[in-house]
């Protein structure tokens, strides 16, 4: 019976703002995948989209469409972007999948029947970008702890989980088994960040949330987003359908890979929502770290605020190919700790490694082969001197890089590999083929050297085949072998005397680092401009009956005080003529209270009224942004009494 192998990365929101940033996770995966299945194993790999939850509504009633309307252009992309890097995948799950969503219904239905799920109140801070709830004593400086954006105190009726009911079965998981949570510094975060201090309840229904999946029990309450998402692993599978074939093959997973900054999520709730549902909890969690970009974590801000780095995974394929894209992230970044992402560290790579080493020793072998003896692999002869180091180092090779690979270690699993090439071409400097070519008493020497040469390619590609899924296959057609040979034709000695031998075209051209960043340079500020151009241009021009509808008048502000629990808020009480209204503006940041009170301003007087942080806005104060972001008020030019109209 083969081994099975079930590897998931996070399901990601589609956010549109994609980014090299986006693919680590997945071209991690796929390299796993693609090497469990030259193994012989059974491997199903899942990924996806997380497209429910209040960041969704938001964004697609900003733009007047529907959540769907909004998403699935996002998701295309998505699928186009791993299509480019030839990502793998055995499934491809959208959380607003009809088969998934029934499944989430029913692990509510069996978790609200066994008395884990129950009804009670939420209080406590929101963070909309991460979709995650927090309490107060958890907010760092106020904000979100995972992002450090702002957050929003939030009442509503909902359905809790007993989550502090299994902190110790948790607690218990990561002692007992040690290799659950990795790397180890993963799980110190979450025993004293989290178990230590003490589980609470995990509010698990939202009222003020439409778009997600109704709980059966309460058409009115919607499922939190992270229970949803974190559901696709098993649903993705079958649980709880008609047809649970995949569910009862694959799980539990043998690796969950996912971002540091969603361990919480994959490694409390997950297991614990898990334990309560009766199911097995994965083999293992592993948490890596980010690529940075000028010290910093890659973010769609971070994106605007980036001069010079061509970040954009599609222009980098169309540059450099997929195989150079694929070979940095695997390659570039210590395995579980951040890694950063600079072009020049980018071509370098591409330089050094698959330039100068591959490419240099499949181009040197193949044109030796061709120039001396007519594109035909000789016969091997006996081994003299330093053959044996070779054929030792060929040999070996895989059990390191199995040994790494087993260690979710893809850096060292190709420095493994890339030590072969480097030992290879050591070999051609140490036996000079060159020399023995001059003399005729030498040539079955130099047929042998030319054929441990070919060999050493032959078995490099072939372990370099889940990693660089293009360039591999084609170094192997060019030396007569099948791009789908596998581990098990790793033995030295497998190609044949008399195989063909084609030069190829050089599989990765060697590039001008200096011309390169500069056209770089010039292309990012390119697109700058352009998006600069576009955005003007999006501008929606309105008619003056349009602009008529806008009532604006002078107010004087008479009282002006912080919004408790935000650093952005400011509560101003405005004279707008005999009315007295009460007005809240994000402009803390740029004055104080007290330089509030008596100013003239400026403001919308016919908005709907809001409530912002439980306070009621009854209009809008109108201020100018420049170019740097400081915000200064719009005011009459002389003075006005307070309710005239700005016309």
């Amino acid at each position: 019976m083969k081994q099975k192998y079930y590897i998931t990365t996070p399901i990601y929101y589609p956010s549109g703002n994609w980014h090299i940033g986006h693919c680590y996770t997945t071209v991690i995966c796929d390299a796993l995948a693609r090497f469990h299945k030259m193994l012989g194993e059974d491997v199903f790999f899942l990924t996806g989209t997380d497209e429910h939850g209040q960041k969704v509504e938001k964004e697609a009633a900003k733009r007047g469409v529907t959540p769907l309307q909004f998403i699935d252009p996002l998701v295309a992309e998505l699928k186009d972007m791993w299509r480019l890097l030839d990502i793998s995948y055995d499934r491809f799950i959208r959380t607003t999948d009809k088969e998934h969503e029934k499944c989430v219904q029913k692990i509510y239905e069996k978790l609200f029947a066994s008395g884990d799920i129950y009804k009670s109140e939420y209080s406590g801070y929101y963070c909309t970008p991460c979709e995650s709830m927090w309490t107060e004593a958890q907010l760092v400086n106020g904000k979100c702890p995972d992002c450090g954006r702002d957050v929003t105190l939030q009442k509503e009726e909902s359905y809790f989980f007993r989550l502090s009911k299994y902190a110790p079965r948790i607690l218990k998981l990561y002692e007992d088994n040690p290799e659950f949570l990795q790397p180890k510094s993963r799980i110190n975060e979450m025993v004293n960040n989290f178990l230590k201090p003490g589980l609470n309840d995990l509010c698990v229904s939202r009222t003020t949330v439409k778009w997600g999946v109704p709980l059966p029990f309460d058409q009115k309450h919607c499922a939190y987003v992270w229970i949803d998402a974190l559901a696709n692993y098993i649903s993705a599978l079958g649980y709880l359908s008609e047809d649970e074939a995949l569910f009862k093959k694959f799980w539990a997973a043998d690796l969950h890979m996912v971002g540091k900054e969603i361990v919480r999520f994959h490694a409390i709730i997950w297991p614990a929502l898990l334990m309560a549902l009766g199911l097995p909890v994965p083999k293992q969690i592993y948490g890596h770290g980010w690529l940075l970009i000028g010290g910093d974590k890659l973010s769609k801000s971070k994106q605007e605020a980036v001069k010079c780095e061509l970040i954009d995974p599609y222009e980098l394929v169309k540059r450099y190919g997929s195989d150079a894209v694929r070979y940095f992230l695997l390659r570039e970044i210590p395995f579980g700790s951040d890694g950063e992402y600079t072009n020049e560290k980018l071509l370098s790579r591409i330089n050094s490694d698959l330039a100068n080493d591959l490419g240099n020793l499949v181009s040197r072998t193949a044109a030796m082969i061709g120039q001396y003896f007519g594109g035909v692999l000789p016969e091997r002869g006996k081994a003299e001197g330093v053959d044996g180091e070779l054929v030792s180092a060929a040999e070996g090779a895989f059990r390191k890089v199995k040994g790494a690979m087993e260690k979710l270690n893809a850096p060292e699993a190709l420095s493994e590999i890339f030590a072969v090439v480097s030992r290879a071409n050591k070999y051609i400097d140490e036996t000079a083929p060159w020399i023995l070519a001059k003399d005729e008493n030498k040539r079955e020497r130099l047929g042998s050297v030319l054929y441990n040469l070919a060999e050493t390619v032959r078995i490099c590609a072939i372990l370099l085949k889940p990693f660089l899924t293009g360039a591999a296959g084609r170094i192997l057609t060019s030396f007569g072998c099948s791009a789908e040979a596998g581990f098990d034709e790793l033995e030295f000695g497998g190609l044949k005397a008399g195989t063909k031998i084609e030069k190829l075209p050089p599989i990765f051209p060697r590039i001008d680092i200096k011309k390169e960043l500069a056209e770089v340079d010039g292309l990012v500020k390119s697109k700058k401009a352009e998006k600069a151009k576009a955005e003007e241009k999006k501008m929606e021009e309105i008619t003056i009956d349009d602009f008529a509808k806008v009532e604006l008048k002078v107010g004087e502000v008479i009282a002006c005080e912080r919004v408790e629990n935000s650093d952005k808020l400011l509560h101003e009480t405005v004279r707008i003529g005999e009315e007295v209204r009460s007005v809240v503006s994000g402009i803390a940041k740029h004055y104080s209270p007290e330089e509030m009170v008596g100013k003239k301003v400026i403001v919308v007087t016919n908005l709907k009224p809001v409530k912002l942080r439980g306070v009621l806005s009854e209009g809008m104060i109108l201020c100018a942004e420049d170019k740097n972001g400081s915000l200064s008020l719009v005011v009459p030019e002389k003075l006005t009494g307070s309710g005239g109209s700005v016309r």
